[in-house]
């Protein structure tokens, strides 16, 4: 189910470009637009979950396997020799988009 004034799931719907790294029928990772180095991707479930807490124990089970196989294809990409990979949980946490997200950022 998507949000119709979430950012993220405007992404997901197409109705925002972004450059994309992975899509599979489940999940979407692109490049951030404030990235903390180079390669620095979000990724997100298509289906709209606000935070790590709101999220069933399913979707985060198929979303891990996909984060990892995305962490290796940016590490491949950009040369990096290890990655950073993160969530902000809450607007205390610094969440400022209510759509799960994973932080992957390659580092050399």
């Amino acid at each position: 189910m998507a949000d119709s004034e979430c950012l993220f799931c405007k992404i997901v719907a197409g109705e925002i470009p972004t450059e994309k790294v992975y899509e599979d029928g489940e999940v979407l990772a692109f490049l951030d637009l404030r990235p903390k180095a180079p390669g620095h991707a979000l990724v997100i479930s298509k289906t709209h979950t606000p935070d790590l807490m709101n999220t069933s124990d399913e979707m985060l089970a198929q979303m891990m396997p996909k984060v990892k196989l995305i962490a290796k294809k940016l590490m491949d990409e950009y040369g990096a020799a290890g990655f950073n990979f993160s969530a902000n949980n809450g607007p205390s946490a610094g969440q400022e988009i209510m759509h799960l997200h994973f932080h992957i950022i390659p580092r050399k």
